[in-house]
Parts: structure tokens; sequence; C-alpha cells
């Protein structure tokens, strides 16, 4: 007995866990472990409710140190840390395991099996938690600016939003103008604004603001420094190459996507004729009167929906997402042709499934009242694009809500909806060392729980860098972005995870294969007492461990996960057998 009080609550989640696992089970193999005072099961350990209990039975039963077994830690661990303060306890005590990902929903099919897995998972997280030690987060004062990563709606919206709380702003667009893509639209939907006057009217605003610096033809080239003050350094092309320095506390990337570019051939694309959507709504937006192609009226037009997104997963370099925002785009398009007074004018729209969502969808009701015509086309036969012998389109598919019918289209024009694709951002990668997903897009922590904020702190991610999103979508995460920097650098200062990396200088020899495996650069080599060791800088350190395995002589450890805590999850995980 090490003499310290733990409380267990294991959740069942829903179904999501206790479906597959026998929770009451796990609750009574681990109530007689050493130092489990309280051992409780719960539907929902995250409810108010639940969490209310944990605080009671801490006061209660004195305890201090908490084990919940639930989801993965990056949903809740600032939950169940702000618990732990609640109840009195040190938040650092608080271990967290996670037996659904982890457990439950890999083990679907092995009732018996995932319930013993999930004691040696518990009983392991009650080992680490008995050798926890209370730290305290390491508090950085915070520089009052910020930095924001590119001039589209989302960045200029999140650069306004700082200024006008009282934030100092560095914008940095890599064009020579702002505005991105929304710069060259007309009307967009649903407000029938149009894209260049929105963009005008921010950019007047974001000109005319003291507190913001505006970098055309610039990027961001070197970051340095640690979390809540970092030194920039920006590269402005001009005549001559310019860089500047200069120190924010925060950053926002909003570096935008692109459109997808089909390959020649793709549906026909190459064939005079076929254009793709952006191609096709700067025709639309740009058209007098009807419609017109290459000097000829155009009185039928084909969608083919879907191109470059939703790809096989077996082709190389697919795009498997759905790009959400161009369902609507088209049928907006599909509108505004519909508008320009083209007599007659005849839309097909051939797609696999239409995604309107929201209040979006009375579009897609409307086109359909303004004589556009949907046929959903199958998943794995696309349709076939050929050039007609008297110089027009033919487009032919099979429309699966005519029971497969093959269907002929002769079109004018045949337009390929094309979604977003990620924005070449190696350079930027490199530099603030952010997160990129399998989909090429960049990463945040959790879609709902933390939905701009990325694994490096202070620098979040928000508009169509992160996914596909329209334009007041892309406005609504800037606004979110802005929120999260705001509240830490208008407070003044930040609280870093004090889970960090530490060196035992007596054994410390100076190798430097520690600075090697480094991936934030957070570890130094000084001098201390007339010898070179290794040393740590917290407010860099993000706690990975990855130096520590690398340490020939075992001089480097982590904080909360020491080595004496490994050793004993992974007794606690041999120690264990369900009967």
């Amino acid at each position: 007995m090490s003499g310290r009080k733990i409380g267990v609550y294991v959740c069942q989640c829903g179904g999501n866990i206790g479906d597959y696992v026998d929770v009451d089970k796990v609750v009574e193999q681990i109530k007689g472990d050493d130092d489990v005072v309280v051992a409780r099961s719960a539907m929902f350990t995250c409810s108010d409710a639940t969490q209310q209990e944990i605080v009671q039975d801490a006061q209660e039963q004195g305890l201090d140190a908490l084990v919940v077994a639930s989801c993965s830690p990056k949903l809740h661990t600032v939950t169940f840390r702000d618990v732990a303060k609640r109840a009195g306890m040190n938040p650092f005590q608080y271990t967290q395991v996670n037996v659904r990902e982890q457990c439950s929903w890999t083990h679907t099919d092995d009732h018996t099996g995932a319930t013993e897995k999930a004691v040696r998972l518990v009983r392991a997280g009650i080992n680490r938690t008995r050798l926890t030690e209370a730290l305290e987060p390491i508090v950085v004062e915070t520089t009052p600016r910020s930095l924001v990563v590119g001039g589209g709606v989302a960045g200029l919206r999140a650069a306004l939003g700082l200024a006008e709380i009282g934030l100092g702003v560095f914008l940095v667009e890599k064009e020579p103008q702002l505005g991105g893509r929304v710069a060259g639209f007309a009307e967009m939907y649903p407000n029938e604004r149009k894209g260049v006057e929105l963009i005008a009217t921010l950019e007047e605003k974001v000109r005319a603001h003291p507190a913001i610096t505006v970098y055309t033809n610039a990027e961001l080239m070197a970051k340095s420094g640690s979390f809540g003050n970092n030194q920039v350094t920006i590269a402005i092309h001009g005549e001559q190459l310019e860089t500047v320095q200069v120190d924010v506390g925060s950053i926002i990337v909003a570096t935008g996507a692109d459109t997808y570019e089909p390959a020649a051939g793709e549906f026909g694309y190459g064939l005079e004729g076929v254009v793709t959507l952006p191609e096709f709504k700067k025709m639309v937006d740009e058209a007098a009167g009807a419609l017109e192609y290459n000097g000829r009226p155009v009185k039928t037009i084909a969608y083919i929906y879907c191109v470059g997104s939703r790809q096989d997963e077996s082709v190389e370099g697919a795009h498997t997402y759905c790009s959400r925002y161009c369902c609507t785009a088209a049928v907006h398009a599909a509108l505004k042709a519909a508008e320009k007074g083209s007599a007659g004018l005849r839309q097909y729209h051939l797609y696999r499934d239409i995604r309107t969502y929201g209040k979006y969808e009375l579009l897609w009701n409307e086109s359909r009242e303004k004589r556009s015509l949907y046929l959903r086309m199958p998943d794995d036969e696309p349709p076939v694009v050929e050039k007609l012998s008297s110089g027009g389109l033919r487009v032919t598919t099979k429309d699966l809500l005519t029971d497969g019918e093959e269907v002929a289209i002769p079109a004018d024009l045949v337009v390929l909806v094309t979604g977003m694709v990620p924005a070449e951002n190696g350079e930027l990668v490199s530099v603030l060392k952010l997160p990129v997903g399998n989909d090429g897009f960049f990463n945040e922590i959790h879609p709902k729980l933390r939905p701009v904020e990325t694994i490096v702190d202070g620098v979040t991610i928000c508009g169509s860098c992160q996914s596909p999103k329209n334009s007041a979508e892309a406005v609504a995460s800037g606004l979110a972005a802005v929120t999260h920097s705001g509240a830490m650098l208008k407070r003044g200062y930040a609280e870093l995870d004090p889970m960090v990396a530490i060196v035992d200088t007596d054994a410390c020899t100076w190798c430097g294969k520690c600075l090697e495996a480094c991936p934030y650069d957070a570890i130094e080599q000084v001098e201390l007492d007339g010898k070179q060791v290794a040393q740590v800088i917290r407010t860099a350190c993000k706690g990975c461990g990855g130096c520590v395995p690398v340490c020939p002589v075992d001089a480097t450890d982590l904080l909360g996960y020491t080595d004496a805590q490994i050793r004993a999850m992974i007794d606690g995980m041999m120690e264990v057998s369900c009967t």
C-alpha cells in the first residue's frame, strides 16, 4: 500500500463500451486493488451528473487521484482535469484510460476478451496513477499580438476580429492581392452577396485598422521561441527580397484550399465545351444575358458531380472525402444560369448523392422548379462524355431512378463539378510542424470539442485549409480561432502542460542524441559544473517522449510517464485474468 486514495470510474459510453465490455465485471475486478477507495461504473462519465458524483466522492472519501476509463484522452482530458480541480485534487494526478477506441471498438466480436483487456488497461492506469506526483502548470507571459497566415475570407475576418478585441495583428498573404477565391465571385449562396463586394468591404476595414499590418507577396519563413512568445520571420517578395521579424503570441493558419484539376480526358476534360465548376461560375457571373459558349448559345447543360471527390481509394492519390460545398455551389450556379434569360434552357444534373445540407435544400427544390432534372448515376459506372461529329457533346449514363435505364444527353456544355483539394503548403508545414491528415488537409485536435486547435500549442487553423468549406463556414471557423487566441492573449499569460522531459544532469554526458531526436528543438546544450549536459526548454517541450529511449545512459525521463510509471503499467497489464 502506498497510502494513495484513488477513485476509479468506468464509463459505458452509452453502448459504445457497455455493449462489448462487461463494465460491472471490470469494476468488480479492480475495486479491491491497493489504494482504490472508490470504484464505480457510469453510463456517461462526462455527463454533468457523473462529474458531480466524482466531486462528491472525492470530498467525502478524501480522494487524491483519479482514474477514468472511457474514450480517447483526446476528447476529455481537459474535462476530467477540471473535475479533479473542482474536487480539490491536483489535475495532473488524473489518468484517462482508453477502453473505447483501444478495446471495445476493436474487439466487438470477443466480449470476454474485451472485458479482460479492459481490466488490464484499467489496472495499468491505476498503477501509473499510484506513482503520479503533484505537478503545476508552466506559466508563461504572452505577447498580445497574433500572426494570421492567409488573406482569404477566413483570414481577413480573423484578422479583423483579433484587432477589434484590442490585439495587434500581422496578416501575411502570398498572393499580390487579398481575398482569395471569394474575391472573384459574383453572387454567392445563401444570401446572394457578391464575393467581390464582400472582400472589398473586409479589405477596406482591415487596411484601415491601425492594429493590423498587411504583408502581400509574403510568406512565413521561420518560427522560433515558445508558446505565447514566438519570433517569426516573414519574407516579402518584391523587386528585392525583404525579411521582417516580429513577435507574436499566437498564429492562425487560414491558407485555404485549391480546386481539383481533372486529368486530361477525365470525364472528357480537354474537349471543347467541357469546363470545371469554377470556370462555369465565372462564365455565368460575366454573362450579360443568355449564356453563350464560343459565340454559340447554350441550350443544354449537363453537370457531372463528384469530380475529384469520393474517388475510389484504390486510385493512387485518391481524394476519398466528400467536398460538401460543391453540390450546393453547382445547384446555385444552375439557378443563376436559369436567371440569365436563356429561353428553354435544359439542365441535367448527374449525381451520386446530393448533399445540399441544411437550409441549402431550399435551393435544390427551387432548381427543380426551374427545370433542372436530376439523374442518379451508379458509383461504379461513371458517365461517358463524347465529342459528336456535329461539334456538340453527348453524355451517356445510367439513371438509377429509372431502374438503371441508359440515358444519352446531347449537351452544349458539360460542367465538371469539382471539389476542393489541399493547397500546397509543404514549407509552412515544416516551419510550424502542422499536423496533416490522411486527406492532406490540416488536422484539428477534435472536430467537435476542439475544432480549430492543433497539437502545436498556440497554432490554430480555420477555413478550408482544414477541410472543404463554403465561405460562411470558413468565416465561422475563423471567428472560432479568434475566440481561442483572444482568450489566451487577452489574459496575458498561458498555462502549459507540465508533463515535459527532464534530464538527470549527474548522469548526462552530452552525446547529442536527445537533441537529434527532438522534433520541437526543445533541447539545448549547456555547461553545468564544468561539464556539457542537455537541458530541456520546458516551454518548448511537448512531452512527446522521443528523447527518452535514445539516451544511452538513461539520463532523460518524462514527467507523468516516467520509466517507473511505464514499468508499473506493464506490470498491471500482466497480472490480471478474468474468470
